[in-house]
C-alpha cells in the first residue's frame, strides 16, 4: 500500500539520493523550499521519456532533410516539438491525477478484448522501436571502432543490460544515468554545429518561416512531423509520474503537475535542439557542398572528409549513446504496457533478452541498417492512434482526472494534433506501401 503523501519506491530498493529527493519534494510542496531547490526533486521523468525523441530513426530523417533542403525544414522540427510538449504533458498529468499509467486506465475502462488487442499492438510497436534503437547503437559501434555489425549488436545488448541495472538501484540513479547520456548526445551535436559553421541567418529563417520547395519536401516534412510522437514514450511517461510523488489532495496534485511541467518543457527543449542540430550540421556540410546523404554510414564518412575525424567521431558517439539509452527506455515501456493492459509482468532482464532477438535476426540477414530503420518507422506508425486517442479521451474526462481535467481548449488542441499526427502517419504508410 502507498500512503497518501508518500513518494512511491520503484520495485528496486530506494537509494540514499532518492530518499533525500523525497524529503526535498515534500518540503517543496509544503512551501518550505524556494527557488531552484524547489524544482530539483521534480526533474527527471521527462528526460527519460524525451530519450524517445532522440532515437536513431530521427538521425536518418534529420540528416536527409538537411542534406536535401538545407535549413528549410527546421520549422517542422520546432512545430513537432510544440506538439510533443502537449502530448507528454497530458501523459504525465494522467499519472499524477490518477496514480495509474495509461495502460492501467485503459484496462479499467475498456473491455478485456480491447485491452488484449491494445497490449499486442503496443508490444509490436515497442519491438519495432527497439529494432531502430538497437541497430542504431550497433551501427554507432561499427562506425566508431570498425566492429562488424553482429559483434557490435552483442556489445550493444550487454550495454543495454548495464543501463537497466541502474533501474534496480533506484529511480533517481536511473534518471541521473539517462540524463547524463542525453547530455553526451547534446555535447556531441553542439560540437558538430560549431564545426559545421552554419549560416545563422538561414538557421533563424528556417525556424520561423514555414515553407516548402516541391512535393518531396512536403513528404519529408510529413515524415518528420508524423514520426514525432512515440507511442512508447506516452505509455512510459504516465508510468514515471503515477506514483513518484503522490499528492495528498487536489491542490497538491496541481502543484506537482506545475513543477513536472517545467521538467517536460526543459526536456523537450533539449530534445528539439538536438534534432535541429542534426539538420543544421547536415545543411552546413552536405547541402552546402551539393551532397544528398541518406545513409548514416555515408554521413559518417562524409563528416570525416568535410570536417575532420573529430566531427565524425562525435556523430558516431551521439548515435551510439542515443541508441543505447533509447533501447533501455523501450524495454521499460514494454514492462509498463504488459503490466497495465493485461496485469502480467515478466523479469525486465528476460524481456530485454527476448527483444534482442529481432534486431539480431535483422543484422544476421544482412539488411541495410538504414533501410531497417525506415521499416521500423512504418510499423511504428500503426501504434500512434492507439496511444494518442485513449490519452486524450481519459484526460478530458473529469471523473478520471478530477481537478486536473483538460480545459476545453486543451482537449480541442489535443484532438487536432491527434488527427494531424495520425493522418500524416497513415499518409506516409500509404506512400511507402505504394
Amino acid at each position: 500500500m502507498i500512503e497518501q503523501g508518500v513518494v512511491q519506491q520503484q520495485p528496486a530498493k530506494m537509494d540514499h539520493r532518492a530518499k533525500k529527493t523525497n524529503a526535498s519534494a515534500h518540503a517543496a510542496l509544503d512551501g518550505k523550499v524556494k527557488g531552484l531547490k524547489r524544482l530539483l526533486p521534480f526533474l527527471g521523468p521527462a528526460f527519460i521519456a524525451a530519450v524517445a525523441y532522440l532515437d536513431p530513426g530521427n538521425f536518418a530523417t534529420n540528416i536527409t532533410a538537411g542534406s536535401k533542403y538545407g535549413y528549410l525544414l527546421l520549422w517542422v522540427i520546432a512545430a513537432s516539438n510544440l506538439m510533443a510538449v502537449l502530448i507528454q504533458t497530458l501523459s504525465a498529468k494522467l499519472g499524477i491525477a490518477t496514480g495509474k499509467n495509461l495502460p492501467e486506465v485503459a484496462h479499467a475502462r475498456f473491455p478485456k478484448g480491447v485491452s488484449i488487442f491494445l497490449w499486442i499492438q503496443s508490444e509490436l510497436v515497442i519491438i519495432a522501436t527497439d529494432l531502430a534503437e538497437f541497430i542504431g547503437a550497433a551501427l554507432g559501434l561499427y562506425l566508431l571502432f570498425g566492429i562488424p555489425m553482429l559483434p557490435a549488436a552483442i556489445i550493444t545488448a550487454i550495454g543495454s543490460f548495464a543501463i537497466l541495472e541502474l533501474q534496480r538501484r533506484g529511480y533517481r540513479t536511473l534518471e541521473a544515468g539517462i540524463a547524463g547520456m542525453v547530455m553526451i548526445v547534446v555535447l556531441a551535436f553542439a560540437f558538430q554545429v560549431v564545426a559545421a559553421k552554419p549560416d545563422l541567418g538561414a538557421v533563424a529563417a528556417g525556424i520561423v518561416t514555414p515553407r516548402f520547395e516541391g512535393v518531396d519536401s512536403v513528404l519529408l516534412a510529413a515524415g518528420i512531423l508524423g514520426a514525432t510522437v512515440m507511442p512508447h514514450a506516452i505509455y512510459l511517461h504516465s508510468s514515471l509520474t503515477q506514483n513518484r510523488i503522490v499528492g495528498r489532495n487536489e491542490a497538491e496534485k496541481k502543484k506537482i503537475f506545475k513543477l513536472e511541467f517545467i521538467d517536460i518543457v526543459l526536456a523537450m527543449i533539449i530534445a528539439g535542439a538536438v534534432n535541429m542540430a542534426m539538420v543544421i550540421v547536415s545543411a552546413g556540410l552536405f547541402f552546402k557542398n551539393g551532397l544528398v546523404v541518406e545513409d548514416l554510414d555515408v554521413a559518417f564518412r562524409e563528416f570525416a572528409r568535410l570536417s575532420g575525424p573529430v566531427t565524425a567521431i562525435s556523430f558516431g558517439l551521439g548515435l551510439l549513446i542515443a541508441g543505447l539509452s533509447s533501447s533501455s527506455v523501450g524495454t521499460m515501456a514494454g514492462d509498463v504496457v504488459m503490466q497495465g493492459f493485461i496485469n502480467k509482468r515478466i523479469n525486465l532482464y528476460l524481456r530485454r533478452a527476448i527483444t534482442i532477438v529481432p534486431p539480431l535476426a535483422i543484422i544476421i540477414s544482412g539488411i541495410n541498417p538504414t533501410n531497417a530503420l525506415v521499416l521500423s518507422q512504418v510499423v511504428l506508425s500503426f501504434g500512434i492512434a492507439f496511444a494518442l486517442i485513449p490519452l486524450i479521451m481519459f484526460t478530458s474526462n473529469r471523473d478520471i482526472m478530477g481537478g486536473l481535467v483538460n480545459r476545453r481548449f486543451t482537449s480541442i488542441l489535443g484532438w487536432l494534433i491527434s488527427a494531424l499526427v495520425v493522418g500524416l502517419n497513415l499518409f506516409l504508410l500509404a506512400q511507402m506501401l505504394l
